[in-house]
């Protein structure tokens, strides 16, 4: 069995500053170490590069090594898969977005969650609500 880690987490583990910080940092370290493997896309980890390091975002941005370096070491842990779209695509990404009006901010959520429906990842950790949007989705947040 394996789930997927949205690209927030990643951020809050990133911020020091963030009252989130520690359960985010805790939630990845039991990632990890854990048993089970963690699915980790493309599209979040840009997503993560792009915002860890934006001067605007955060007070104190990351550098582009030490972003860098955090997704090597996530993607080098024996749990983690990383996910992309494969052929097909785009017939997933429409049935998943079928019954969700899926315009905006939710574009970025529907491309993750089609990208877990390819990939059969039906669990979620996240510390975002819309993912709840879309029903095959078992969405938890780690943060609460």
């Amino acid at each position: 069995m394996s789930f997927g880690v949205d690209g927030n987490i990643l951020l809050y583990a990133s911020d020091a500053r963030s009252p989130l910080h520690e359960k985010a940092t805790g939630f990845l370290r039991g990632c990890v170490g854990g048993r089970e493997v963690f699915c980790l896309a493309w599209v979040s980890l840009m997503s993560y590069l792009r915002m860890a390091t934006h001067p605007t975002l955060f007070e104190r941005p990351l550098s582009r090594a030490e972003a860098v370096r955090n997704v090597e070491a996530l993607i080098a842990t024996p749990a983690c898969r990383v996910i992309a779209e494969e052929e097909g695509f785009w017939d997933v990404y429409r049935e998943v977005t079928q019954d969700v009006p899926t315009r905006g901010n939710l574009v970025p959520d529907a491309h993750l969650a089609a990208l877990l429906s390819q990939h059969g990842v039906v669990r979620l950790y996240t510390h975002d609500r819309d993912f709840r949007k879309f029903a095959f989705l078992d969405v938890h947040d780690p943060l609460l």
